[in-house]
């Protein structure tokens, strides 16, 4: 009884899937379901036009799946390897290297304090007065060296 009302539906099948597909993927998490939605319209759309065997059909919506997850994921992490700061997530400050600041306490006895966004941050390096701008050379712990700009 299934299989006769999907065979008596012809390309419609795939659309129907793909639409489910689509569907479904408003329930899960990503968006891989999208694709093979977009793959199942494909399919129903290329079966409409040229009248597939149901193997056929098998075999195009397993290409247009391919292709359309390969074409998902260019589209979705375009620059994925060259985000710097996704790699400093839990990092905040290595992500301060190379950044000009002004102290916020003057640097005695080789230690003092620059101000980030609302955060205090303990600071090393040679004594200067506060207000002076300071360049973050790298990261010790939870102390940021600096040295003159």
């Amino acid at each position: 009884m299934i299989a006769n009302a999907v065979t008596g539906l012809g390309a419609w099948t795939w659309i129907i899937l793909g639409l489910v597909l689509i569907g479904l993927e408003l329930l899960s998490p990503g968006v891989f379901l999208l694709w093979l939605g977009l793959a199942g319209i494909l399919t129903g759309l290329a079966d409409a036009a040229l009248g597939l065997s149901w193997q056929a059909s098998a075999l195009v919506f397993a290409g247009f799946s391919v292709a359309a997850v390969i074409l998902g994921r260019m589209v979705m992490r375009p620059n994925a390897q060259h985000d710097t700061q996704a790699g400093l997530l839990n990092q905040r400050g290595q992500a301060l290297v190379g950044r000009v600041f002004t102290l916020e306490t003057p640097i005695k006895d080789g230690e003092g304090r620059i101000r980030v966004d609302d955060s205090s941050w303990r600071v090393t390096g040679a004594d200067r007065f506060a207000g002076a701008k300071v360049r973050v050379v790298r990261v010790e712990g939870t102390t940021l060296v600096v040295d003159d700009v």
